[in-house]
């Protein structure tokens, strides 16, 4: 709920939707391609049964170029996210009125998500240190968790770092799953 406020600029570019709109042509596809295979068999029909072929085979084919892109093009999203959290970090010390969302919505993933600030930890802050610090004070402080700033122990980890770790993290996941489905599928073929 709170991600999408600090995610703008050029990552926003990234279109955080585009995976919804592509699940559900995926399963569009995969339904008519259903039908197709199964009409198919039922009336023994070739023309249907060579364009279910077809259909899983091109379904393949874009599953190993989606992996592949996944993991060429993964750098640049990083890259992306860096870029714009570099010019979200001015909006922190502004003690603007048009800014005030954009900073209770970092406070409140810095409270879930253990972190602070987006790119230089506590010093985004600047002069709305003092405003927004309880978030960002460790709950057990330990030396590889927390630093110290200000005379008070926050969190180490930038929430920038924490969202690009996140998504290497789940881009790997993706791309395996990828790469294991489309093995799957070649095997059973």
């Amino acid at each position: 709920k709170h991600g999408q406020e600090i995610i703008r600029g050029e990552a926003a570019g990234l279109n955080i939707y585009s995976a919804v709109n592509l699940l559900i042509a995926v399963g569009t596809i995969i339904m008519v391609l259903g039908f197709l295979g199964c009409c198919g068999a039922m009336k023994e029909s070739h023309c249907m049964l060579l364009l279910f072929f077809i259909g899983l085979l091109l379904i393949l084919l874009i599953q190993i170029a989606a992996g592949i892109v996944g993991v060429i093009f993964r750098s640049k999203v990083e890259n992306a996210f860096r870029k714009t959290f570099q010019e979200e970090v001015k909006i922190l010390s502004q003690n603007e009125p048009k800014n005030e969302a954009f900073q209770k919505n970092l406070d409140q993933i810095q409270k879930k998500f253990k972190c602070c600030g987006l790119v230089n930890g506590a010093a985004d802050w600047g002069t709305n240190f003092s405003k927004y610090s309880t978030s960002c004070e460790c709950e057990i402080p330990t030396n590889n968790t927390c630093v110290e700033y200000m005379g008070k122990k926050v969190y180490n980890e930038t929430c920038g770092e924490y969202v690009i770790n996140f998504l290497r993290k789940n881009l790997v996941i993706i791309a395996g799953i990828a790469f294991g489905v489309a093995v799957i599928e070649v095997s059973k073929n």
